[in-house]
């Protein structure tokens, strides 16, 4: 992979990262653009991979609350009083809420990283994931609070994250849409989805790099993996500023248009013969 390529892949997994509009797909759609094999193993585990980047980013940026997070657990491991607070409870949400999309990864590992990867399942999930996020802005009563998560919650958004493991779903839009439908509010929900997403990413990152290590020096190059990180990490950052923002006075369907016109897009560019789906 050519430097000003790993550069293209680490804005659009910065920019997309965090917004209700799937990374993997649209570094599924670009890298197909830019004529590599999106089925390849090395490239497969350089989309996961330079989402350490962003995720990096979310560490960073949320770190006075992960930190407090932390605390919050250790102490409440031996105090019962401690297990009592917010942060204990935010950290034993945020661990169960990753437990479904680490049994899922594991599980459905081949064919998330097959016949999943192909830009018809990218296009038409684009597009029908859009209901969900129409439906849960339409039911969505916001009158629950960060305090009022509970782990049934955070297990059902969790479950939620899992089926973001289907390009084109969107990892933060099947997260922020299940807690809309939970009633919880949206600013609540979008940091939340920012905090489950920080350990499943990590890992799916680092097991990527670790098993996948020969297979990207092939074909992709570490030299590139790097920068593809570091530039998603810088562009993920500023993304994390804006959706806080944006999400405090609009809904998810400011993005439900996109997707549509970009599912679309694909459909008849692979209708068409322009592009194949894999």
């Amino acid at each position: 992979m050519h430097i000003w390529q790993a550069i293209i892949l680490g804005i659009v997994e910065g920019l997309t990262e965090f917004l209700p509009v799937s990374s993997t797909g649209h570094l599924t759609i670009v890298e197909k653009l830019l004529g590599l094999q999106v089925d390849e193993p090395g490239v497969t585990a350089y989309t996961a991979i330079i989402q350490v980047g962003a995720i990096a980013a979310a560490i960073i940026y949320f770190r006075r609350d992960i930190v407090r997070f932390v605390m919050g657990f250790v102490r409440g491991v031996t105090s019962a009083e401690a297990r009592q607070s917010q942060d204990w409870r935010m950290a034993l949400n945020v661990i169960v809420g990753s437990l479904p999309i680490a049994v899922v990864g594991l599980v459905a590992k081949p064919l998330i990283e097959g016949p999943l990867r192909s830009l018809w399942v990218v296009a038409n999930m684009l597009i029908a994931w859009c209901l969900v996020m129409v439906f849960a802005e339409y039911r969505a009563t916001q009158k629950r609070a960060e305090g009022d998560v509970t782990l049934k919650d955070a297990l059902i958004i969790g479950a939620a994250q899992s089926i973001a493991l289907i390009p084109g779903v969107s990892r933060s839009g099947a997260t922020i849409s299940a807690g809309l439908l939970l009633g919880i509010d949206r600013v609540t929900a979008t940091r939340l989805s920012f905090f489950l997403g920080i350990p499943a990413l990590s890992a799916a990152g680092a097991l990527e790099a670790v098993s996948q290590a020969d297979q990207v020096a092939a074909t992709v190059g570490w030299t590139a993996t790097g920068v593809g990180i570091v530039v998603s990490f810088i562009v993920g950052y500023a993304s994390i500023a804006w959706l806080l923002k944006f999400v405090a006075n609009h809904s998810l369907v400011s993005f439900v248009w996109y997707r549509v016109l970009a599912g679309l897009a694909i459909i008849g560019l692979l209708a068409a013969g322009a592009i194949s789906a894999t």
